[in-house]
């Protein structure tokens, strides 16, 4: 116990993505742990977690590569930018939202919901927020979306977690906007079972043709996502008041959560709908490989933990019963090794005509930015931006004026903006 302890203390000391981060890196498995350290339970797999976790520190040990400087030109098969930052001193920063004044709002996992005006971080945080649970893990302070009549009602929602009986779980509050605060905030929805897992809350949130949907992960509890009487481990789709559409595929069925739209998702964590064609689409992460890229489709079973694309962690043994069952859905697009995808948007700004209707996502893993076409629904083109140049990118999402944003996840987290170059 004390060489673990003290291996973990050296390794966490050389990474430069933090003790957290590499507890999300690995936590993708459902592999016992406590909030503090990452410890597998069982000797063999344990033995060759340490093994692995040595050949990371040998390869680290001549030090982390510096991020790149502001102002940098980049090119892309469609496009030259250069990316500046907006804000630093970010703490985790998770996900942002562009006000109509031009200021700009940006959680933190920390629980804190931060103001950026004329691109200053504001000192003070945004008042008026619910208890949120936020330890050494997943949890906390996570998306916020605005309504689509912000501009009128100044209404918002964000996602967080929640202590509660059984433990903490993911839950969704709405409140209107103003002077700086949150008022009247009424919390929406509560994920059912609350457990004592730190990892795979989710939690997006989408509004869209009058709905207001929100991913939710397994919570590291595989069963789970494969049991409609429990929220984890789906995609929910709920009026913007909380309230339960009539046309939900499994409302009004005994023994099953009315609020789920589909189900069989492992860790949805990017959701963005396609302004050409109104679909939506979701990317979950897999285990070790089998990240997917999927459309939201009522009553769907995307298939975790009967089928995937991954493999067990530190086993060559793959998960479930094999990648095909009948009565489950084919990811459209997947990737092994895993990218650990974060959040996503589809351009549709006139700054970057070469990318318009592509879809952008984050790379945690990778620390990156992918870039991926459509020609009829199907993925034919993937390109990989800033590979390893910024850190771990955590959310991505169009401006107003047409600039992609980009958020990184670290202690000392920025506020990227991605503009044509001069």
């Amino acid at each position: 116990m004390i060489f673990e302890r003290l291996l973990f203390r050296i390794f966490e000391s050389q990474l430069s993505w933090t003790a957290l981060a590499w507890q999300e890196y690995f936590s993708y498995a459902a592999i016992p742990y406590d909030p503090l350290l990452i410890r597998p339970k069982n000797l063999f797999v344990k033995i060759r977690f340490y093994l692995a976790a040595l050949a990371v520190l040998i390869c680290l040990g001549s030090g982390t590569r510096a991020l790149a400087d502001d102002g940098n030109v980049f090119e892309s098969d469609k496009a030259t930018f250069q990316v500046i930052t907006v804000a630093s001193g970010l703490g985790h920063p998770w996900s942002m939202a562009f006000l109509p004044s031009g200021d700009i709002l940006v959680t933190e996992r920390s629980g804190t919901l931060r103001l950026i005006r004329n691109g200053v971080l504001q000192d003070d945080p945004v008042a008026g927020l619910p208890e949120i649970s936020a330890q050494q893990d997943q949890g906390g302070l996570l998306d916020i979306a605005l309504d689509p009549d912000f501009e009128n009602n100044r209404r918002l929602c964000i996602s967080y977690v929640a202590k509660g009986e059984g433990g903490r779980g993911t839950e969704i509050g709405c409140g209107t906007f103003r002077n700086s605060r949150i008022q009247d905030l009424q919390v929406i929805f509560r994920a059912a079972p609350k457990s004592k897992s730190g990892r795979h809350f989710g939690c997006r949130l989408l509004f869209a043709d009058g709905y207001l949907y929100a991913t939710l992960g397994d919570r590291g509890k595989r069963p789970q996502a494969q049991d409609r009487g429990t929220h984890p481990g789906s995609v929910i789709r709920l009026f913007p008041d909380g309230a339960i559409p009539p046309d939900n595929p499994f409302a009004g069925r005994s023994g099953y959560q009315p609020e789920i739209y589909t189900y069989g998702n492992r860790n949805p964590q990017g959701l963005a709908q396609d302004p050409m064609t109104g679909v939506i689409w979701m990317h979950e992460h897999g285990p070790r490989g089998g990240d997917e890229l999927n459309r939201v489709i009522a009553g769907a079973n995307y298939g975790w933990p009967v089928i995937s694309y991954g493999k067990e962690y530190f086993l060559p043994k793959a998960v479930g019963e094999g990648t095909y069952k009948v009565g489950m859905e084919q990811p459209i697009h997947y990737w092994t090794p895993s990218i650990a995808p974060s959040g996503m948007t589809f351009y549709s700004g006139s700054r970057f005509p070469g990318w318009q209707n592509s879809l952008f996502l984050g790379s945690l893993k990778f620390q990156e930015l992918v870039r991926l076409e459509f020609d009829r629904g199907q993925v034919v083109a993937e390109e990989r931006l800033l590979s390893g140049e910024y850190g771990r990118i955590r959310d991505v999402r169009q401006g107003p004026e047409g600039a992609l944003y980009l958020l990184t996840d670290a202690e000392d987290g920025r506020l990227l903006k991605i503009a044509p170059a001069d």
